[in-house]
Formats: C-alpha cells, sequence, structure tokens
C-alpha cells in the first residue's frame, strides 16, 4: 500500500496527539447524541410507568461507575483500543480478544443502524427517492469525512453539537411556553415525572433503567482515541465522567419536559416517535418536522463517531497482533489515521445496510454492548 506504513513501524510513526479536552467532551455527546433519549422515551415512559426522568438519572449514577473505571484504566494504559486493552493486559489476553471483537461489533453495528436510519429518513424528506441511492450517500458522507482526520471530524462535531443545541433549546422555551399556558394541578403536577404515588413501582422504574442505559452507550469510545489526546492520563477520565453528566443531566432534562407535555395518563399516538409528537404539541407541525430533521442530523454524527471509533479499536487490536498487523495495524503516511480500517468498517456498515433491518441491527449492537 502506497499510503500507509505497516505495524512494524508504528513506534516511529503513531497517531497525532491533537485532540483537546473539549473535542473529546464533543466527540462522546455527538456520539451518545444529545437527542439520545428522544427515540427511546415512549417505550421508556411505558415501561417506567411515567418515571422516565428518574430511569435516567438512575442509569446515570450506574454509568458514572463505568466511566470512572474507563478512565482509570486509561491512564494505566493510555493507548488505543479501550476495553480490549485493558481486559488482555489485566486479566488474559484471549478474553481481551474477545472484548475486542464484541466492542468492534458494537461500534460497526452503530453505523449500520445509523445508515439504515438515515436512509430511509431522507426518502421522507424525498420521497420516490431509492433506498440503494441514500445507503451508499451516507457511506461515502461518512468515510470521507473521517478519511479527512480527526481535527476535521472534531470540527464537524463542533457544528453538529451547535445545530443540535438549537434546537434542543427551542424545544425547551416551547414546552416552557405550553406548560405556562395550561392548566395544572400546582406543585404536585411538577413532581409527578420524578416520583407518582399511583404509578409508581420498583421494578418497572428499574427495568426502566435498564433500558435507560442504552442513551449513554457510546461513551466508552473516548478511551478509544487516548493516542491522540493531549495529557491523556488527565483528559480521558475527566472527558469520560464529563461526557456521562452532559447526557445524563440533559436527558433527564428532556424526558422531564416531554412528561410534563404529555403525561402517561394520555396515550401516544406511536410509542416509536413519541417525542416527535410531542415536539408537534408544543410548537406545532413545522416543529414536529424539525425535529425529525435533528434526529437524522444525530444519527450522522453518531454514526461517523462510531466508525472513527470502530477503526481505532481495530488499529489497537491490529498492533497487538490479534488481527493481521499490516493491515489493520497501518497508518496512513499524510493524515496519521488508521485509513483502511476506516475504509474496512464503511463497507461494513454499508453491506450491513443492504442486509439487515434495523431491528435486528439493534438487537445484535445490544449483545455486544452486553459482552463488552
Amino acid at each position: 500500500m502506497g499510503n500507509g506504513i505497516a505495524g512494524a513501524n508504528l513506534s516511529d510513526i503513531g497517531l497525532k496527539r491533537s485532540l483537546r479536552l473539549w473535542d473529546l467532551i464533543l466527540y462522546g455527546v455527538i456520539v451518545i447524541q444529545p437527542t439520545a433519549p428522544m427515540p427511546l422515551f415512549g417505550v421508556l415512559s411505558n415501561r417506567a410507568h411515567g418515571h422516565a426522568v428518574t430511569a435516567i438519572l438512575l442509569a446515570m449514577i450506574a454509568m458514572l461507575f463505568t466511566a470512572i473505571s474507563y478512565g482509570r484504566m486509561a491512564r494505566a494504559y493510555p493507548s488505543a483500543g479501550s476495553a480490549f486493552t485493558y481486559v488482555g493486559q489485566e486479566i488474559n489476553p484471549a478474553l481481551g480478544y474477545v472484548t475486542g471483537w464484541s466492542m468492534a461489533m458494537d461500534y460497526m453495528l452503530n453505523p449500520v443502524i445509523c445508515i439504515i436510519w438515515c436512509s430511509k429518513a431522507a426518502m421522507n424528506f424525498a420521497p420516490g427517492s431509492h433506498y440503494w441511492i441514500w445507503v451508499v450517500f451516507f457511506f461515502a458522507l461518512f468515510t470521507g469525512l473521517n478519511l479527512r482526520g480527526i481535527k476535521t471530524s472534531a470540527r464537524v462535531n463542533e457544528g453538529l453539537a451547535a445545530g443540535m443545541s438549537i434546537v434542543i433549546g427551542i424545544f425547551f422555551v416551547a414546552a416552557a411556553r405550553y406548560i405556562w399556558g395550561s392548566s395544572h394541578d400546582g406543585p404536585v403536577f411538577f413532581f409527578r415525572p420524578f416520583y407518582d404515588p399511583q404509578t409508581f413501582r420498583l421494578g418497572p422504574v428499574l427495568g426502566g433503567t435498564s433500558l435507560a442505559v442504552l442513551t449513554y452507550i457510546g461513551f466508552d469510545g473516548i478511551s478509544t482515541l487516548s493516542e491522540e489526546v493531549e495529557n491523556p492520563r488527565r483528559n480521558v477520565l475527566l472527558a469520560t465522567v464529563l461526557t456521562c453528566l452532559v447526557i445524563g443531566i440533559l436527558s433527564a432534562m428532556e424526558v422531564y419536559v416531554a412528561q410534563l407535555v404529555w403525561p402517561i395518563s394520555q396515550p401516544f399516538p406511536d410509542v416509536d416517535t413519541a417525542f416527535v409528537h410531542v415536539a408537534g404539541r408544543v410548537a406545532g407541525s413545522w416543529f414536529f418536522l424539525t425535529m425529525n430533521l435533528t434526529l437524522l442530523v444525530a444519527s450522522v454524527g453518531s454514526g461517523m463517531g462510531a466508525q472513527l471509533g470502530a477503526a481505532r479499536l481495530l488499529y489497537g487490536m491490529g498492533r497487538s497482533n490479534a488481527l493481521p498487523r499490516s493491515f489493520f495495524g497501518a497508518i496512513d503516511r499524510n493524515r496519521r489515521i488508521p485509513r483502511n480500517n476506516v475504509i474496512f468498517v464503511g463497507l461494513v456498515a454499508v453491506a450491513g445496510a443492504f442486509l439487515l433491518s434495523y431491528g435486528l441491527a439493534a438487537e445484535m449492537l445490544n449483545f455486544g454492548a452486553l459482552l463488552a
């Protein structure tokens, strides 16, 4: 390969340390998505009997312990590979290999899901267009931007975060106006999403908490960038914990407001798209469409970030000879990124988008996340 160099020379080249703490937090937030609880809201609300915000907060507490563990392990092993490196070094190389492939499956399925969802959402905006055209388009978009290098991806993350923040801000303002203009039963109304004695049951709330954990899937991807971080021993731990806090608090606010706008006593027209209907209730049809577009953009950011994380995870496995080093452990001479892995993950994603349904890919993603 003309522009790649084999893993034997990686000690001389290596990955470029260009990421600051803010870049890591943005990367984590975009991979997880600041809109993460929105697609889950309807199912989560029904599962937790109207206590979605309680489930989100309980899940945040549990995930913070995991985040701290990832951050501390990144201090001990500041190299790309994440849990693959940690398990392999601390427990057993064979278990590290299994963990690495579980994480790789997790990260490679995320772009698959995002390409499927983005392609179908784009077809709604362009009736009559073909699914396969959008699949190829989003594959080219994800792969092309990631091949430009980590700094380009960081700048894209900043733009995506800004756009989603604006829409989320509009939602909060519109929801506040709607709630202010609606009749309710005083302070009890505002506390009910946290605890409603008429519907609160520990079992359903804990069941909702297990589902709410899906809101945080992806934060561990921060540790796969350890070799590209300025001061990784400090910044990886801080970024992992802060990302969980930011996502947890923002997610809790989103589902809290949504629960006030649409109480559990009122059935959703469609439980899978419940949050979009909440957006339509607070601001009309234009915001219904805007929220659809926002979720599309969020999926683009998530897909790009997951592809990037998978490429660097495979790089860590290749460098450790868990995968063929000459291919997976190669670094592009100009961009100093694992170019082969970025392309490989992209091809897997586009193949998966043609072969798998969204539901099957999501089930496989959860299985991989559980193993890792």
